[in-house]
């Protein structure tokens, strides 16, 4: 293994900023990259080296990280111009970005024919996670570049979970992963619209939901839901939207049916239609909550 790596970093949202910033303390040398300006001053003060490109992010680079919003993004800096692919010599792209299994393999395609590595890396938790390095990793892809690169997940996370030897899978683990936390703020937007009409304290119920399944996950959002906090967004329902619609993409090339998924899917369109797009996902609840005749 590694350490102390030159490491290149693109796309510096809430999300990537903090993951990018743990690779800083932890002693990698990082050159970080984003699209839109004015996101990389806090880490060039902490040692960071400004790129102005993808492929300048990719110079003397053993390794870039990407974490951008969807494929369109990704599919712009490694194939655009100036992108990863043609720079990145015989180094390693690693994808921690939500995109789709198709995406993941015409990238591992792609960098396999330059003789480059690639890994699906996604991570699960928000971005106060990523600041307190508390994400959960999950790498897919050949074993030795799991291994090679695992002093960086260890970096960005507290738990790595290697998912398999094809980067996809990491992909497909990413997106049916989102698909549960969606499942959960429906029925939670559910219970919390019923109690309402109930008149039943939310935080009450949340409080007993949280003892109950002793899950962080119930007890944070559950907490956004009940103080009905959705703005600022940690992640956008729109980009949960696309989730969703991705991993009913993997359920129709698995030939496995996914039906409260395809439900979630009408709900999060109906949210849309209401003009919450940039909020948070757990405003999924509001949609509940109209059907229910509430404010």
């Amino acid at each position: 293994m590694l350490a102390d790596m030159n490491i290149g970093f693109v796309g510096l949202g809430r999300m990537g900023a903090a993951m990018a910033q743990n690779l800083l303390r932890a002693g990698h040398r990082v050159a970080v990259y984003n699209r839109s300006g004015g996101k990389a001053e806090a880490l060039v003060s902490q040692g960071a080296r400004e790129a102005d490109s993808p492929a300048d992010a990719c110079q003397g680079s053993e390794a870039v990280l990407t974490m951008l919003a969807d494929d369109r993004a990704l599919e712009h800096v490694v194939f655009g111009e100036n992108g990863i692919a043609a720079a990145l010599g015989e180094g390693t792209h690693i994808s921690c970005s939500t995109i789709s299994t198709a995406m993941a393999r015409r990238l591992a395609a792609a960098h396999a024919e330059r003789g480059q590595g690639y890994l699906s890396a996604p991570v699960f938790g928000r971005p106060e996670a990523a600041e307190a390095k508390t994400l959960l990793v999950m790498p897919a892809g050949q074993t030795a570049l799991v291994e090679r690169y695992r002093p960086l997940f260890e970096a960005m996370g507290r738990r790595i979970f290697v998912v398999g030897a094809e980067p996809w899978q990491a992909n497909a683990v990413k997106l049916c992963g989102n698909f549960m936390i969606a499942s959960m703020l429906e029925t939670f937007g559910e219970a919390f619209a019923t109690l309402r009409k109930a008149n039943v304290e939310p935080h009450v119920f949340l409080e007993i939901m949280s003892v109950f399944f002793g899950s962080p996950v119930y007890a944070n959002y559950g907490r956004l839901i009940a103080d009905q906090q959705f703005d600022p967004a940690g992640f956008t329902l729109r980009l949960a939207h696309k989730d969703i619609r991705l991993v009913l993409e993997v359920a129709e090339e698995c030939a496995a049916p996914m039906p409260i998924a395809s439900l979630i899917r009408d709900r999060f369109l109906s949210a849309m239609a209401h003009g919450q797009g940039e909020l948070d996902w757990s405003s999924l609840t509001k949609v509940a909550a109209r059907n229910a005749g509430l404010d």
